[in-house]
């Protein structure tokens, strides 16, 4: 008995080698294979393709708010917004130079093998580090590990969020974005009660986002679930195509759908406007997804897609490396921008008086000097001048304005990647010391200012300019020279000085303290409730 066991073992030992042997092949032909290098190409080709394309559906949804709109302000912002989005197909640089934070769904069917020695996110994250660092297009890495303490940039846009699911199915199947911190630090959160209004509760928060998300946009909507799963459903449905028309012209056919139209309607009815400036137009579609919830719950979550909105889906089936198909140049609009009524300035003989006649909302064309700085910066400034420090060599904001910004670095013979505005409001508790101190008269940013920012301009009859967020490639096209002048450890975030050339801004809060964010969308939903519905849809 115990021969023929050995002899037993040994043929059973004998047919697994041969099935090792095979096993490859046999996988092949009966499972999909995903190769290692083609998942994380995959990965870094549909980010770069994302940070100069536009999705093709918001630049015709965009161009038709444009063409209806009746705000001069947000005309010529949307004006922008499109020059800027085909200028950005030709150069194949960012649209804007906050290349966000990557956030990727991930469906993985359960007969899929892979041919990898990494993790799936060690794939997700290669393939992140290989978009970010691309020498043709290097995109700005804005990821710092340890938030809550030193707040250090990782260099590389690493890690990702990563969200995945098993599935039926031999495919996976991928939904990639780079989410703007801008529009992401306006994501709302609520539990509400069963029988609270979902509409009334939405039309009372979206007011409170403020213009840092750069409308025009789209509005993901998570009902249900719980807490997390509401935002992840939200920022799923940002990823929607967008087809509100369509749905207006066929009518709902469910609830979701009757709230889509709903709450489409009453959000732009509120008159916010492109960027914060009044207007018919502030958000391109709603898209809503929902999932069973508890008895005693309502979980409701909003998260915007700003106007760069940068999101592909795409599907690998083990024939190789995803293809991305580039839009034709010929199906983009064409936008005429005209700045023939601007007010021409000279920012190197600018005097504190000059400032004091420049009236809200009017277009502004700077040439000349100025300096940038954002978060960090202002805090390091802000610390000095506590401490009584001098501040750094050829740093002198006499009579100056600082540009809130955090450029992407420059390729070829461009003096500056992509420039764009950051959000103004996370400098307002800077703004105080920087006034009284440093001789500064003025800022330029993107969104509206706090009361207590307001209240400081004013006092120091000081201005607040606001470029246009979506606008970044177009901005840089201003600058004709830039150089570090402070603070070169933070990357991004450095002091740099700017010699621009008709760069185009919007008197946003004037020496009065008058803001053109509060005053416009109180003035446009005015307007807009005179209007008949059958002409706005036009």
């Amino acid at each position: 008995m115990c021969g023929a066991t050995k002899i037993s073992m040994h043929r059973d030992n004998i047919s697994f080698k041969v099935f090792l042997f095979f096993a490859p092949a046999f996988y092949k032909h009966f499972m999909t294979v995903i190769q290692q290098d083609d998942f994380i190409e995959s990965i870094a080709q549909a980010l770069q393709f994302i940070s100069y394309y536009h999705p093709q559906d918001f630049i015709q949804a965009l161009n038709a708010a444009y063409l209806r709109e009746e705000s001069p302000a947000a005309k010529d912002a949307m004006a922008q917004i499109l020059i800027n989005s085909r200028l950005c197909a030709e150069g194949k640089r960012p649209i804007c130079q906050d290349t966000g934070i990557v956030t990727v769904f991930v469906k993985v069917g359960m007969n899929v093998q892979w041919q990898s020695n990494l993790s799936l996110v060690d794939m997700i994250n290669e393939g992140v580090r290989r978009a970010y660092q691309n020498v043709d297009n290097p995109l700005r890495a804005s990821i710092l590990r340890d938030p809550a303490g030193e707040r250090l940039n990782t260099k590389d846009n690493t890690p990702a969020v990563i969200h995945t699911e098993i599935v039926l199915g031999d495919k996976v199947e991928i939904d990639i974005a780079a989410k703007g911190g801008g529009s992401e630090a306006k994501a709302k959160f609520a539990m509400l009660n069963p029988s609270d209004n979902i509409v009334d509760w939405i039309l009372k928060t979206v007011p409170t986002m403020g213009a840092g998300w750069c409308p025009p946009g789209i509005l993901g909507i998570g009902i249900g679930g719980t807490a997390e799963k509401a935002m992840l459903l939200a920022k799923q449905a940002c990823m929607g195509s967008i087809d509100i028309q369509d749905l207006q012209a066929r009518g709902a056919s469910n609830r979701l759908e009757e709230l889509r139209l709903e709450l489409y309607e009453k959000v732009n009815a509120l008159g916010i406007g492109a960027q914060g400036l009044g207007g018919l137009t502030t958000v391109l579609d709603v898209k809503i997804l929902d999932f069973p919830t508890h008895a005693a719950n309502l979980p409701i979550a909003i998260i915007p897609n700003c106007a760069a909105t940068r999101h592909v889906h795409f599907v690998l089936d083990g024939s190789g490396v995803a293809q991305f198909t580039p839009p034709h140049l010929e199906d983009y609009p064409v936008v005429t921008w005209d700045v023939s009524a601007a007010r021409r300035v000279n920012l190197d003989t600018l005097q504190p008086e000059d400032v004091t006649t420049w009236k809200v909302g009017e277009t502004l064309l700077l040439s000349g000097t100025l300096l940038t700085g954002r978060d960090a910066a202002h805090k390091r400034l802000c610390e000095m001048l506590e401490h009584g420090e001098t501040l750094p060599n050829g740093v002198n904001f006499t009579n100056k304005f600082i540009y809130y910004v955090g450029p992407v670095d420059a390729v070829r013979d461009e003096v500056v990647g992509s420039a764009g505005p950051t959000t103004a409001t996370r400098m307002d508790k800077f703004t105080a010391p920087l006034l009284e101190k440093t001789g500064l008269i003025g800022m330029i940013g993107k969104s509206e200012r706090g009361e207590s920012a307001i209240a400081e301009i004013k006092k120091y009859k000081a201005v607040y300019l606001i470029a246009v967020g979506g606008a970044a490639y177009l901005v840089s096209k201003a600058i004709k020279k830039s150089r570090i002048l402070a603070f070169a450890d933070l990357g991004m975030e450095a002091i740099h000085e700017f010699v621009v050339e008709d760069m185009p801004v919007t008197v946003a809060v004037d020496s009065q303290g008058v803001s053109i964010h509060q005053t416009a969308p109180k003035e446009w939903q005015t307007k807009i409730s005179k209007i008949p519905v059958e002409i706005i849809r036009k």
